[in-house]
C-alpha cells in the first residue's frame, strides 16, 4: 500500500465501506473493484461466514435454517468492522437486521447500491445456488425482499444508483458519492 498522504483518495480510506442492497445488485464485484481502486482490501461476508462455519451457504440453509445463518452473519459481520478499514460486500439480508444495521451505521459508511428489479431478475436467474431462490419464481422473491427491506436499505449513509452498465461506471459513481460525503462530514475551519 502507498502512504496516506501520497494517496490521491487517502481521505476515503478512513473508514471501512460497506455495500448494501439486493441479490444480484453486483456488491462483490463492484466491490472488489472499489477496493482496488482505493488501494483497500477487499471482503465479502458471505465468503467469511463460510470461513466461520466451515460449510457452504447452502448447506448452512439447508442443515441450520436462515436463523442460524443470520446470527453467524452478524457475528462475522460485527468481526470484520474491528479490522482496519476495509471494503465490505455483505449479504442482501444483513443491513436488514437491526443489531447488524446499527453496527454498521455506527462504525462504517454505508452505501446502499440500488437497481431496477427487472435488471437484477435477468442477474439473479442465471446464477444457480442462491438459497432464498429454492423452488421459488425470482421475480416475486426479488418484489418480496424489495418490500422488506428497502426501509431498512434507506437508512444506509448513501444511495447509489446503479445499471446496466460496466462495474467501473458504478465503481465511479460509489466513488464520487463517498468523496461528496466524507468531505460534508468534515467540520468547517
Amino acid at each position: 500500500m502507498t502512504d496516506d498522504a501520497e494517496h490521491p483518495r487517502a481521505d476515503l480510506r478512513r473508514k471501512t465501506i460497506v455495500l448494501v442492497g439486493l441479490m444480484g445488485v453486483g456488491k462483490s464485484s463492484v466491490g472488489r473493484r472499489l477496493a482496488t481502486a482505493l488501494d483497500l482490501p477487499f471482503r465479502d461476508a458471505d465468503t467469511e461466514v463460510e470461513l466461520a462455519a466451515g460449510r457452504t451457504i447452502p448447506e448452512i440453509f439447508a442443515e441450520m435454517g436462515e436463523p442460524a445463518f443470520r446470527d453467524g452473519e452478524r457475528r462475522v459481520i460485527a468481526r470484520l468492522l474491528d479490522e482496519p478499514p476495509h471494503v465490505l460486500a455483505t449479504g442482501g439480508g444483513a443491513f436488514a437486521n437491526a443489531e447488524t444495521r446499527a453496527l454498521i451505521k455506527e462504525k462504517a459508511v454505508a452505501v446502499w447500491l440500488k437497481a431496477d428489479l427487472d435488471l437484477l431478475y435477468r442477474r439473479v436467474s442465471r446464477k444457480e445456488g442462491r438459497p432464498l431462490l429454492k423452488g421459488r419464481d425470482p421475480m416475486e422473491v426479488l418484489r418480496e425482499h424489495a418490500a422488506a427491506r428497502y426501509p431498512a436499505y434507506g437508512e444506509a449513509h448513501l444511495t447509489v444508483e446503479t445499471g446496466d452498465t460496466p462495474h467501473a461506471v458504478a465503481v465511479d459513481a460509489v466513488v464520487a458519492a463517498l468523496s461528496h460525503y466524507l468531505h460534508s462530514e468534515e467540520p468547517t475551519p
